[in-house]
C-alpha cells in the first residue's frame, strides 16, 4: 500500500514537472517524459558516489559545518533538481557549479536516492528565538502576505514530495538564513536568464523571503534547526 501510494505521488510529480517545462530540473526519458531519480537511481551506487560529498556535507549527509547544508533525508526529486541547476550554472554557487559538471544524469539519480534514504541529525534551536520562529512557521502573517511555512514544508519540516517542496527539518540556521537572504536578493539563482529554466518553486520563495524582516528570518531559521 505504501509503495503504491508513493508510486502515485511520483507519477503525479513527473506530470507536474513536465507541465512546468522544467526539462533541466528532471531530465527527459526516452518517451519525452520527466524522468525521476527513482527510475534508475541505485542506493548502493549512490553511497559510493556520495563519498566525495562527505567532505562538505558530512557522513550520510549530516554536515557538521553550518555553512554547508545537511542533505540527509532530503527528497530525491529536490536533490536531483538542484544538482541539475548547479550543473547548468542556473543556481549560483562557486563550489557546486563546477562539481555539478562532473556528474552524469545517472550519478545525480544515484546520489539523490542515497541522500533521501539517510536520517538527518537535528540540532538545537536558540532559546531566544525559536518561539517566535515557531509562530511564523505555523501561522505566517496573512496581513503581510506571508504564508505559513507549514503549508508547504509540513508540520515536521519533512517537505512535500508531490509539490517539490524540500524537507527543512534539522537544517542549520546559518545556512537557512543565507538561503532566505539569497532568495530575497535574487542571488540564489543569479545564473538564470530569460531563456534559462528556473527552480520549480524559486519564484514563490523569492516573493516570500522579500516580505520577511531580518529578525523573522533569524527566528524561523532557529526554529527549523531544532525540528526533529
Amino acid at each position: 500500500m505504501a509503495q503504491s501510494m508513493r508510486t502515485g505521488v511520483v507519477m503525479g510529480m513527473a506530470a507536474a514537472v513536465a507541465a512546468c517545462g522544467l526539462a533541466i530540473a528532471l531530465r527527459a526519458n526516452a518517451a519525452g517524459e520527466a524522468a525521476l531519480p527513482y527510475s534508475d537511481g541505485a542506493l548502493q551506487a549512490g553511497a559510493a558516489k556520495a563519498a566525495t560529498c562527505t567532505a562538505c556535507h558530512g557522513p550520510s549527509g549530516n554536515s557538521t559545518n553550518p555553512d554547508w547544508p545537511k542533505l540527509a533525508g532530503q527528497n530525491a526529486i529536490y536533490v536531483a533538481e538542484q544538482l541539475h541547476l548547479f550543473k547548468a550554472a542556473v543556481r549560483n554557487n562557486p563550489v557546486m557549479m563546477p562539481m555539478g559538471t562532473t556528474l552524469s544524469d545517472k550519478d545525480i539519480d544515484d546520489v539523490a536516492v542515497y541522500f533521501e534514504a539517510q536520517t538527518p541529525v537535528g540540532g538545537e534551536a536558540d532559546p531566544s528565538y525559536w518561539q517566535a520562529g515557531e509562530k511564523l512557521y505555523r501561522t505566517g502573517d496573512a496581513a503581510r502576505g506571508i504564508p505559513a511555512c507549514i503549508a508547504c514544508h509540513g508540520p515536521a519540516g519533512q517537505g512535500n514530495l508531490a509539490a517539490g517542496y524540500p524537507a527543512l527539518r534539522a537544517q542549520f540556521a546559518v545556512y537557512l538564513v543565507k538561503q532566505l537572504n539569497d532568495y530575497a536578493t535574487g542571488a540564489r539563482y543569479a545564473g538564470v536568464t530569460a531563456t534559462s529554466p528556473k527552480s520549480r518553486n524559486g519564484d514563490m520563495m523569492s516573493v516570500v523571503a522579500k516580505r520577511l524582516t531580518p529578525e523573522e528570518i533569524r527566528d524561523v531559521a532557529s526554529y527549523i534547526q531544532g525540528m526533529r
